[in-house]
């Protein structure tokens, strides 16, 4: 192939509907995969663990977890259209299941069970599409101050579930032991540092790296058990309905109420995936497309035991570091997660990680999280009415949820919506603030 040729089937990756060759788009759709599949992942590995689901049952939610997000991959790549109704973005995004949604799911999975989860995401799902039809309506109570709020409180309330895994997971026989603090502490130290020094596929992949080596160490401690991997299958189909559904008022509320805001994150993943790698804003067909396909397909992957997806803010960093846009590349990302979700023995393999390299491996994530919530706080200026907005949200979140028994007098409800996690009580709060004290203008105005 000459060197016109091959410049012209370079430029196919940068062509949203351009169509690169395999061995082209192979190597970059691998890379899509490698940087977010543990973050896919562990969400059902934690929410397995808060249900108290055995071998079987976990291994058919972390599958479920793989398969889904390679389908609403493969929705937002390729929308469905019919007349003026549009389910997708058709933009090069990678779906997979949320963190925002664990705290939460951890509290319904302890107290109701998975099946209360994906009745709640039923819900969640219906409110999402009605804020991707109402989108720009809805759009001015989430200003960059209230989802920056949410999203630190989300990063805030996932730092004792990585510090409980660091230690060994509560209930383990070795919880706290210097062993699993060892291994936790190497996974931590690889990670940062790949994250920090590493470049190319290297850095991409630091969590997976810092999974393999801290995994690697921990079997030399005797650490790893494979009872789970003998006696899963090679090849299985998602099972519809295998965890039941179960609406309970309570959970659908809290569920909900962060399906509405992450609809509107989404938009900034949309803008970003397009401002990043297309130079453009998204068209209001994308964004409305894009969130109305979030919430069909939600309720669509509750019925298979798949809990709730979003974009990965990952994958959007790699199509503005590499401008690579090609729907093939991304579809192919699709398929392995696809093929990956079909072989039990491999989600089984995934349930073998300990605690501890999880822990290791994800506090950094978690901390990325709550960092980009300041990033967006601070967006706005620091002045005494947002302090007041963001301080009293992340006070009366955090605080009402870590002090024991502060809602027990309360119906068991309020204590599910209010008590349990502190993402939803931080939400209403910060919405309520901002509504309620008077703009900078008004302050100006009045002093």
């Amino acid at each position: 192939m000459n060197k016109g040729a091959k410049e012209t089937t370079s430029a196919l990756l940068f062509d949203l509907h351009g169509k690169p060759s395999p061995g082209q788009a192979f190597p970059l759709a691998l890379q899509h995969v490698v940087a977010m599949i543990v973050g896919c992942v562990t969400p059902a590995i934690i929410v397995a663990g808060a249900g108290g689901l055995s071998d079987r049952d976990s291994v058919i939610l972390i599958q479920a977890a793989l398969v889904v997000s390679a389908l609403t991959t493969l929705m937002q790549l390729y929308p469905l259209q019919k007349g003026a109704v549009r389910i997708g973005s058709g933009l090069p995004v990678i779906m997979g299941i949320s963190f925002a949604y664990v705290p939460t799911m951890q509290a319904i999975a302890g107290d109701f069970g998975v099946g209360t989860i994906l009745g709640a995401q039923i819900v969640g799902g219906a409110v999402a599409i009605l804020v991707g039809i109402f989108v720009k309506q809805i759009r001015k109570f989430f200003p960059p101050l209230i989802t920056g709020t949410v999203v630190f409180a989300i990063g805030l309330s996932l730092y004792p579930t990585a510090i409980n895994y660091m230690a060994g997971g509560v209930g383990s026989p070795q919880y706290g032991s210097w062993q699993n603090w060892l291994v936790a502490v190497i996974t931590l130290v690889i990670v940062t540092g790949l994250n920090h020094y590493g470049k190319g596929i290297w850095k991409l992949s630091s969590i997976l790296i810092g999974i393999i080596a801290g995994y690697g160490v921990s079997l030399c401690f005797g650490m790893v058990d494979f009872s789970a991997v003998s006696g899963a299958s090679l090849f299985q189909l998602p099972r519809l309905l295998h965890f039941g559904i179960i609406f309970e008022p309570s959970a659908c509320v809290a569920i909900g109420i962060l399906f509405a805001i992450n609809s509107i994150q989404a938009i900034g993943d949309f803008t970003a995936t397009t401002t990043g790698g297309m130079d453009r804003m998204p068209t209001d067909e994308e964004l409305n497309g894009g969130i109305v396909a979030y919430g069909f397909c939600n309720i669509i992957s509750a019925l298979f035991g798949g809990l709730p997806t979003a974009t990965f803010s990952q994958n959007v960093g790699i199509v503005s570091s590499t401008k690579v846009v090609a729907k093939r590349v991304f579809g192919m990302a699709a398929g392995i997660l696809l093929i990956a979700g079909l072989i039990p023995k491999f989600s089984s393999v995934l349930l073998t990680i300990p605690n501890c390299v999880l822990g290791g491996a994800t506090v950094s994530v978690f901390a990325s999280i709550a960092m980009t919530g300041v990033k967006l706080i601070t967006a706005a200026p620091m002045d005494y009415r947002n302090t007041t907005i963001v301080g009293l949200s992340i006070a009366l979140g955090m605080g009402i949820t870590q002090a024991s028994g502060a809602l027990a007098s309360f119906p068991a409800w309020v204590t599910t919506i209010f008590g349990k996690s502190p993402v939803v009580l931080a939400t209403i709060t910060a919405i309520t603030l901002n509504l309620a004290l008077p703009g900078r203008k008004r302050e100006a105005v009045g002093s």
